[in-house]
């Protein structure tokens, strides 16, 4: 199967899901970014949520985006620090059928450029479980414009080249 979209201009849905503890949709300020930039690129807001930092129920909530044919797209932000409740790379990695390893890779290379070596804390991951792209950035704002600007934008744009994530995602 080609992971070229047949459709140059195919748009997504997306869900967002905020990892924290103290967040609610009154200061959520990094779920509130995610949802604009995603809907100011054409894409469509599938789902958002709050979950607390708990591994089992942010995986329960994952795993419903996943298994969900609608959802092609699911962007976390938070809990990817060190902190004693931090575990969404915990929470997460067990369900990706595919580790996306550049990723993490880029992003704590881009930000180094913004943050220096602050970003070296940084556990930013992603991957595909079920043709859905599972994305987990960092909790504040700035990482979370950085990775909606230096990588997710382009590779969830079907017309990028050489190559973007649509065709893996969509049918």
């Amino acid at each position: 199967m080609s992971h070229a979209p047949t459709n140059k201009n195919q748009k997504l849905n997306i869900a967002i899901l905020t990892v924290s503890d103290t967040r609610t949709e009154e200061n959520d300020t990094s779920g509130r970014y995610l949802v604009e930039a995603l809907q100011e690129d054409g894409h469509t807001l599938a789902d958002k949520a709050i979950v607390i930092d708990d591994k089992y129920l942010l995986r329960a909530k994952v795993s419903a985006w996943i298994a969900d044919p609608e959802i092609h797209v699911i962007i976390s932000t938070g809990g990817t620090g060190f902190a004693g409740r931090d575990s969404t790379p915990e929470a997460i990695a067990p369900l990706l059928d595919k580790h996306i390893d550049g990723f993490g890779e880029m992003f704590r290379s881009i930000s180094y450029e913004e943050i220096g070596s602050s970003t070296i804390q940084s556990r930013a991951l992603a991957g595909i479980a079920n043709r859905t792209l599972v994305a987990c950035l960092p909790g504040s704002t700035g990482a979370c414009r950085t990775g909606w600007t230096k990588l997710l934008r382009e590779q969830l744009t079907a017309s990028h080249m050489p190559c973007n994530f649509v065709g893996y995602l969509t049918k």
